[in-house]
């Protein structure tokens, strides 16, 4: 097992939660149960450590052509204090990470990028920093990260701070924020279908930080929650998971995620391969599946039609929200509509399935 520890491994311990290897990293997978904490999220709020992320901090006078470079989407659009979600594509155009660009100032940028690529992130932007007047810095280590979620997250949040939290928008960011005397960024950002915030902190501070809202939130129904839950939380949102939804071999387009690919701004990395594929039309891309037969689609489960194989699981689990069996799988595009029948093969059987739409959840704003 690895022996890479976020600063909250020990509460982590203490609270008695399942401890697995992630991304490198040794995380929570659980604390009480992933159906219940995944629950309480929807319905009141949840706590999660995702100190394991990577942060890279790109500054200098071509930080944003540089980030622009980098990037489907278009970061030039960003107002300071803005928040964007964004592809990062191979010359081939399938995907190197997916991350969230959050503008600091006007020439200065904080990239968070997903665990388990932060080596490999970190040395593409290096290599592509050579022509521009930047300065790339990993700091992932002196930064911690935590999530706040659910409905009831800025009700918890703002018990600690004397910042006015309903004025922080959707995908924008607070600098400096005291949160019970510790210094933060927020953002008002998460990856789980639901409101709540990003907090960043120094890793000294965040057990501090951990204990003190799980104390002011726990009269709100607040629980502390694993990955487990994070998983089938974003998987109800239709969220991607980096290495399923989107990898090496699958594209923004195929991924359904063309929204994030700004072909106008032009001369990003991938453009020409995106945009070949843009104009040949798309030959498969990720849908929706719910089980009609019993059983769980897994990652790596075939998907059957006409007599052959029509593409592949990439996540399936029980719904807890909506009670069903679902699934994300990449099919050739003719069989994606909504309403066509499917099946999966699990444990050797063919198992009837349809294509649904997605988002499988969308939360009531």
């Amino acid at each position: 097992m690895s022996d890479k520890k976020t600063p909250l491994y020990d509460i982590h311990v203490a609270s008695g939660a399942k401890i697995i290897e992630f991304g490198g990293w040794l995380m929570p997978v659980q604390y009480t149960g992933i159906i219940e904490e995944h629950r309480a999220v929807r319905q009141a709020a949840g706590l999660f450590d995702v100190s394991h992320m990577g942060e890279v901090s790109v500054s200098g006078p071509d930080a944003t052509d540089f980030v622009n470079r980098l990037v489907t989407n278009d970061a030039s659009r960003l107002a300071v204090n803005q928040v964007m979600y964004t592809p990062m594509c191979y010359d081939h155009g399938g995907v190197v990470d997916d991350l969230l660009v959050y503008r600091l100032g006007e020439q200065e940028y904080l990239l968070v990028i997903n665990a388990a690529n932060i080596d490999k992130d970190y040395a593409w932007m290096v290599q592509h920093a050579a022509n521009y007047d930047v300065t790339v810095k990993n700091i992932s280590d002196v930064t911690a990260e935590l999530a706040l979620q659910g409905p009831r997250a800025e009700a918890i949040l703002q018990r600690l701070t004397d910042e006015d939290l309903s004025t922080i928008k959707y995908y924008w960011l607070r600098r400096h924020v005291r949160v019970d005397g510790i210094d933060c960024l927020i953002s008002r950002t998460g990856y789980t279908g639901e409101d709540g915030f990003e907090i960043y902190c120094a890793p000294e501070e965040a057990g501090r930080l951990w204990k003190r809202l799980m104390e002011v939130g726990k009269p709100l129904g607040l629980v502390p929650a694993g990955l487990g839950a994070r998983d089938t939380l974003r998987f109800e949102a239709g969220l991607p998971l980096y290495g399923h939804e989107l990898s090496e071999s699958i594209t923004p387009l195929e991924a359904g995620l063309g929204v994030f690919v700004k072909f106008d701004k032009q001369s990003f990395i991938g453009y020409e391969a995106l945009l070949a594929q843009k104009n040949a039309g798309i030959r498969r891309k990720i849908v929706g599946i719910e089980m009609v037969g019993r059983g769980i689609a897994r990652a790596g489960y075939t998907c059957h039609a006409a007599g052959r194989v029509i593409g592949t699981v990439t996540s399936g689990t029980y719904a807890p929200t909506l009670d069903k069996n679902l699934a994300l799988a990449i099919l050739e595009t003719e069989f994606s509509a909504p309403g066509t029948e499917v099946a999966v093969e699990i444990r050797g059987k063919l198992v009837e399935a349809k294509v649904v739409t997605k988002p499988f959840y969308k939360r009531r704003k």
